[in-house]
């Protein structure tokens, strides 16, 4: 069998909706960085890599909520856990929008990953348990094409609210697309938990799943590789942004050049099912991080005998580095999977949480360092992939 029967949605309703709630975190992540250089103006902020925090909160609130809504969903089930959530990033976005104190606006973003966390990590149980086999694999193949579309848009998003209204109404938007998702969950989507798979919810319970994944094989390290890849990444979505505007002087065209480097990932994606049957998870991401090592070392020798300023040499640097991101994207967390299938539901929400635990005091501390060049960036990716490459050499093959 390929799909539960009773599901009362068609399976083009359903997918449309999934897509729609997972795309909300990327959504909420890229709409705002068009608007950090105006951020940092509005509220007068001594250091302008402080707007960056705009960014950077949002993913704390993600890391806690990840951990938090898979056990939650089994305990109560796919569809509270996913109203509670979404109610949350509602508040989010209400608190930001409504905020006329830079503190009280971060403090939205918080909760817009926290509730955002449940449509990202809940929508997968749901699939699950609707779809098995090659149906659930079709499924969750549109929704990733989609999912990996919305970072190249949301910019534009971002940019469209800005040439028409206030920064600010960003937020309006993005809570005008949570309440639609709210809504069409809430009239059209039936419960999927089957009670006899009911579990109670205990914070016992939580800290023995990431005490078992923290000590099950070679997991810990391929969660640290993972973070420090992710850290780099965040560092550039954090001074994107700035990098573009600042160093480039692309003016209005930054969400153009964010589109090209997201789909660089994107186009990975694609070719990665293709790639890991050839030559396999581990030698992937092993000649994944040496070409990013390469790379990294190529381009600062450019930036320092070369022109550091050129436009053409970053975008060429940066697309060959994010294809072999989208590379390691799915494969460290197949790898960190691996020996967590007898506790897969609550295994998948520690290894994404401390994923981002371990990346955004990263990426935090590369945006911070943006000094109106891409040295900061590139020196990161730099350090961190030798970083990751070091836990790589700790697991075992």
């Amino acid at each position: 069998m390929s799909e539960n029967k009773s599901a009362s949605i068609s399976k083009f309703e359903f997918t449309s909706l999934m897509a729609l709630l997972m795309s909300l975190v990327a959504l909420s992540i890229d709409a705002v960085l068009p608007a950090l250089t105006l951020v940092a103006k509005e509220y007068q902020l001594q250091d302008p890599n402080d707007a960056q925090l705009l960014v950077s909160m949002l993913f704390v609130g993600l890391a806690f909520g990840q951990m938090l809504y898979g056990p939650l969903s089994d305990s109560i089930g796919r569809k509270k856990a996913i109203l509670i959530g979404m109610s949350i990033f509602l508040s989010g976005n209400l608190l930001s929008f409504f905020s006329q104190e830079f503190f009280y606006v971060l403090m939205g973003r918080v909760l817009q990953g926290f509730g955002a966390a449940s449509a990202r990590i809940v929508t997968i149980a749901l699939i699950r348990d609707r779809f098995v086999g090659p149906a659930m694999a079709k499924v969750m193949s549109l929704i990733m094409t989609v999912f990996i579309l919305v970072p190249a848009i949301a910019p534009f998003l971002g940019q469209w609210v800005m040439d028409w209204s206030h920064w600010r109404d960003i937020f309006l938007v993005l809570f005008l697309f949570g309440l639609t998702g709210l809504c069409w969950f809430y009239l059209r989507q039936e419960e999927t938990l089957n009670p006899s798979f009911q579990k109670d919810f205990s914070l016992k319970g939580l800290m023995s799943g990431v005490k078992e994944v923290l000590t099950t094989g070679s997991t810990l390290f391929y969660i640290m590789a993972a973070g420090c890849v992710y850290g780099a990444f965040v560092g550039y979505l954090n001074s994107s942004q700035q990098i573009f505007v600042k160093v480039f002087d692309v003016g209005d065209k930054f969400p153009e050049y964010f589109a090209l480097l997201a789909l660089a990932i994107g186009s990975a994606s694609f070719c990665n099912s293709t790639l890991v049957s050839k030559f396999g998870m581990r030698t992937l991401v092993w000649r994944a991080l040496i070409a990013m090592t390469v790379l990294s070392f190529s381009y600062l020798s450019y930036m320092y005998f070369g022109d550091p300023n050129s436009l053409v040499a970053f975008l060429i640097y940066m697309l060959l580095l994010f294809f072999c991101v989208g590379i390691l994207f799915g494969n460290f967390n197949a790898l960190a999977m691996e020996p967590l299938g007898h506790i897969a539901g609550i295994g998948s929400a520690v290894v994404a949480s401390l994923q981002t635990f371990i990346s955004v005091p990263l990426g935090v501390t590369i945006g911070q360092y943006f000094n109106g060049t891409v040295y900061p960036l590139v020196f990161g990716f730099l350090v961190l992939i030798l970083f990751s490459m070091l836990s790589m050499s700790k697991t075992k093959a």
